[in-house]
């Protein structure tokens, strides 16, 4: 420890005069972050509108739903964690898998915990055990599988299926439990991000293969969309979304703003995902488009077989750099669109009258910050693990 310390902190005078400032800076802004969330933060305010600031206007009576979402969600993610192996691995042991289960979702038990102290531990005692019990019984679902295959009962084909299926069913349960436009809070910022992801991308790769095509009108359509979109400011669009989309369908139909928001956001990162998305398909030596074609392999199946995988292996990154920054700027929907996502809530329950004119913003906007820091962060360390486990960057 005196060897690495000496060498990488205060190898020269100058080397150990920057630790010790940038260690004091450190210090200081911990103890500072400290002091505000035990001591002189006021967390009464999260305490009381907690529910508002997770799901806004959401029906309580609906509640049991998310409930639901949530412990299904904890089983689909210990399934998925324990479920499969690579071939030729070998096995992890209990103390590895809970180290990597640790190291992986540490974070999100953490705020969860803290999210039922404040929601009241009497109320809350039997979420967190369904969601022990299922994060439990997921692990479990490895020993079940091996079980069933012994047997050839079921096929590996429905495991996957059904695990493939499983978010999307939870996703329309929920819209379909209430009204969306009853939606708020955190949960409709996540409910924006998750579905402009999932319709952004296939979108965002037609787009980047569009404009390599060989058609010189899906070409230019293609560059078109791509250049104006990316030069519009995302807050512009979403203000003549408001306004401009009803010009584009019948009279009839009257989209409501979570719509308009989610349209708005699917075409804007569809534009920056299909520049990515090409500069992937650019990285791709030529020579493995000759070979495809030497073994007498059709254009799509070029596209599709060789060259479209690697582009979105080497680009993950970027890729996710971006899903990152959509999910942040899902609070512009609150002021573009008066949609009551999680900074309007923040900002709307500071006025009430038993916290007006206090100063309480502050710890509401800290807590608003932490979900999307933890939200973000997330995002980041999977795609890490993603890259690691396709080996980008390495072969």
């Amino acid at each position: 420890m005196k060897t690495w310390l000496r060498r990488n902190l205060f190898r020269t005078w100058w080397d150990a005069l920057l630790t010790i400032v940038f260690s004091g800076v450190a210090l200081w802004a911990m103890w500072s972050v400290f002091r505000f969330v035990v001591f002189t933060g006021r967390w009464e305010i999260i305490d009381v509108n907690l529910r508002l600031l997770l799901v806004g206007r959401f029906p309580k009576e609906s509640l049991w739903v998310l409930y639901g979402v949530v412990i299904a969600t904890c089983f689909w993610g210990a399934a998925a964690l324990g479920g499969g192996k690579v071939a030729g691995a070998r096995e992890a042991s209990r103390s590895e898998q809970l180290f990597a289960a640790v190291r992986r979702f540490g974070l999100l038990v953490v705020v969860g915990l803290l999210l039922v102290v404040l929601a009241g531990v009497r109320e809350s005692m039997w979420f967190v055990v369904a969601v022990v019990g299922a994060i439990v019984l997921g692990l479990q679902v490895k020993k079940w599988r091996r079980s069933i295959a012994k047997l050839r009962q079921i096929p590996a084909v429905i495991w996957h299926v059904a695990l493939a299926i499983t978010p999307i069913t939870m996703m329309v349960l929920v819209i379909r439990s209430a009204d969306v436009q009853l939606w708020g809070g955190f949960l409709i910022n996540f409910y924006i991000a998750v579905l402009s992801i999932l319709l952004c991308f296939p979108l965002g790769v037609l787009l980047a293969l569009g404009r390599r095509s060989s058609l010189p009108m899906v070409r230019l359509v293609c560059a078109t969309y791509i250049e104006v979109v990316r030069g519009a400011p995302l807050f512009v669009l979403l203000l003549l979304s408001g306004v401009a989309l009803d010009f584009f369908l019948p009279p009839q139909i009257d989209p409501g703003p979570v719509f308009r928001s989610v349209t708005v956001f699917t075409m804007f990162t569809a534009a920056y995902l299909a520049e990515i998305i090409r500069g992937g398909l650019q990285s791709i030596p030529k020579g493995q488009t000759e070979a495809a074609r030497a073994l007498g392999l059709p254009t799509v199946k070029i596209i599709f077989l060789v060259t479209l995988p690697q582009a979105l292996r080497n680009v993950i990154p970027a890729q996710i750099g971006q899903f990152i920054s959509l999910f942040k700027d899902t609070t512009l929907a609150g002021a573009a669109l008066s949609i009551l996502e999680m900074l309007k809530i923040s900002e709307a329950i500071t006025k009430q009258d038993a916290f007006l004119g206090r100063g309480y913003i502050y710890e509401v906007l800290a807590f608003a910050g932490l979900l999307f820091w933890v939200g973000s962060y997330v995002m980041s360390k999977e795609s890490q693990r993603v890259e690691k486990k396709l080996g980008v960057g390495q072969r």
